[in-house]
């Protein structure tokens, strides 16, 4: 039998006003747990460009989950999750929930601190989110019809952050996720044509995808003033992460949670019910 625990203490939810971190924080208030958010404008406040304000952030936890922002490939990424899974376990933390990028060499690394870290822990590898086209960068792109990314023809199965958030509250509420990976992804292969063609429909209105050149995408990111980071990223995910590596379904949401995931004009049906993608007449 599958026992349902519930964690002593409080759970730490680092980027708990972000994508996942706010879903999987609410939805454990949801549930009855006891949860602090750890974000720069938290109290206390998690940086993790400052670790003075850790150990607040972690006294009387004993849950973690660990969203490194803006990605785990980042320089310095790897000497942070260490420093921070050290200062956990000193701290008394019990199990730690790692959300991971699939088909990083740098994740991955950050992965086997986690796993060797002594305590229970559980990761999840995720990629291109489809929030990405509601609360992320290529929202605006959606407002203005036109998809302007430099993915080319490449496909990539683009998980729902809703399953993401299911699965990090099963890895803490059940114990017998503890030492699993779950590599999760949508239902679908799908190009940004495909996505394109979702979003249509799902808004009523026509929106393009146009490929255009990686230089010239990055150079326009940087002149719109974005931060270093996002810059980074941005160049880092379709250089290097959008080359086919994760052009594979995986089975980690079924595994963890029995069902199948949220399918792409699923989530763009729900979201445009929601009227964020609605333009001014």
């Amino acid at each position: 039998m599958k026992t349902q625990t519930t964690p002593q203490g409080l759970t730490l939810v680092l980027g708990g006003t972000g994508k996942t971190g706010r879903r999987v924080a609410d939805r454990l208030k949801a549930a009855g747990h006891e949860v602090r958010i750890g974000s720069r404008g938290s109290v206390p406040s998690f940086d993790w460009h400052n670790e003075q304000g850790w150990e607040a952030c972690l006294d009387g936890a004993s849950a973690a989950y660990i969203n490194y922002a803006p990605d785990l490939a980042m320089p310095g990424a790897t000497d942070a999750i260490a420093a921070f899974v050290e200062l956990a376990k000193r701290a008394g933390v019990k199990r730690l929930v790692l959300l991971s990028g699939r088909g990083e060499a740098e994740a991955q690394a950050c992965e086997r601190i986690v796993q060797a870290s002594g305590l229970e822990w559980t990761i999840v590898r995720a990629s291109w989110f489809n929030q990405n086209f509601s609360e992320g960068a290529f929202i605006d792109m959606v407002l203005n019809g036109t998809i302007t990314l430099p993915a080319g023809d490449q496909v990539e199965p683009f998980v729902d952050v809703d399953d993401i958030a299911d699965v990090a509250v099963a890895a803490f509420t059940e114990d017998h996720h503890n030492g699993e990976i779950y590599e999760v992804s949508g239902p679908r292969l799908m190009s940004l044509t495909d996505v394109a063609a979702d979003l249509s429909q799902a808004t009523g209105r026509e929106i393009a995808y146009v490929n255009v050149p990686h230089d010239g995408f990055v150079a326009e990111v940087e002149k719109s003033g974005a931060p270093k980071d996002v810059v980074w990223m941005l160049d880092y995910l379709f250089s290097t992460v959008l080359d086919g590596r994760n052009a594979h379904l995986t089975d980690g949401v079924q595994r963890a949670l029995g069902r199948a995931p949220k399918d792409f004009a699923d989530y763009a049906r729900d979201v445009a019910a929601t009227g964020v993608w609605e333009t001014a007449q």
